[in-house]
């Protein structure tokens, strides 16, 4: 159960770049000026983002109007 429930708290690149609707070549560039939201790379060199990292980054971002 705790697999399950991890899994969802981490976000494949493709689902980050589907939500914020980005290219994947955005996301990296994003990445490489230091942009882009905390990532976690895995051994095999995918990335996950923590959902609560994506929702921290997107409020930091929030304008505040």
């Amino acid at each position: 159960m705790t697999t399950v429930i991890r899994s969802r708290a981490m976000l494949t690149l493709a689902e980050v770049c589907e939500e914020l609707a980005v290219s994947r070549s955005t996301f990296y560039d994003w990445r490489a000026k230091r942009r882009a939201p905390r990532c976690i790379k895995l051994p095999n060199g995918d990335l996950r983002i923590r959902r609560t990292d994506l929702d921290h980054w997107l409020d930091d971002r929030e304008d505040a109007a």
